[in-house]
């Protein structure tokens, strides 16, 4: 099937994803995550990127991240990409490709699925068994929606802001959110759509997106259109 072209509408919402090329680790050390984390930074706000959720794995990375401006999302990810891999190949000597093509994302909706991404993306080390908590996985935006740690990075989004009228009360209202599991049934929902490049969210979400990009949302229908018979005769 072919690839559908990306869809970058200002101000919606997106869930990204980034892999090494054949799951290759892409994070060795600290200094790796660290080094990724500031020009990450640096090119969120070059290119007017609002990162509100994250989370680095040694072989991938997601991101929840809201463009302020035209192609914004592929501007940052095709800048910081190249850094890290000039970075990553100087550092290992080595050469080539380091991800796997182009990076994965979907368009959220933001009153319905929204906060469920930030927990899909910071429960990843918890789903990986790397750690029992994720306030114990240091390369996460977790400590910081959760705990109040500071960041130049992060950037709340309203519907997280929304959760409490004070700091307070929003990381308590937050960290009550992650003692639920996210439901599988979502979990695929999330996957599917990211690997597809659609959208997440309502129908009438979905069917709102397709109209102002005029590119389609949802998976097509199987088999063959109703009347292709008496078109082909």
């Amino acid at each position: 099937m072919a690839r559908l072209p990306r869809v970058c509408p200002i101000g919606v919402p997106q869930h990204v994803i980034q892999r090494g090329n054949n799951h290759q680790v892409c994070f060795v050390n600290e200094h790796d995550f660290k080094a990724y984390a500031n020009w990450l930074t640096e090119y969120a706000k070059r290119f007017e990127v609002e990162i509100h959720a994250w989370v680095f794995m040694t072989n991938h990375v997601h991101l929840l991240c809201t463009p302020r401006k035209h192609n914004a999302v592929s501007q940052m990810m095709q800048g910081l990409g190249r850094q890290y891999v000039r970075y990553f190949n100087h550092t290992y000597q080595r050469t080539g490709t380091l991800w796997e093509g182009r990076f994965k994302s979907c368009l959220v909706e933001e009153e319905s699925y929204l906060i469920h991404l930030y927990r899909y993306i910071e429960n990843n080390p918890v789903r990986a068994d790397m750690v029992s908590d994720p306030a114990d996985y240091s390369w996460s935006s977790y400590q910081i929606n959760a705990l109040g740690k500071k960041s130049p990075l992060c950037t709340p989004h309203p519907q997280y802001i929304e959760l409490g009228k004070s700091k307070v009360t929003r990381l308590e209202a937050y960290r009550e959110l992650f003692k639920g599991h996210v439901d599988t049934e979502l979990i695929t929902d999330i996957r599917e759509s990211t690997n597809r490049g659609m959208a997440i969210g309502s129908r009438e979400f979905k069917l709102q997106i397709e109209k102002l990009t005029g590119k389609r949302m949802q998976p097509a229908k199987r088999g063959r259109p109703v009347g292709w018979r008496k078109a082909k005769i």
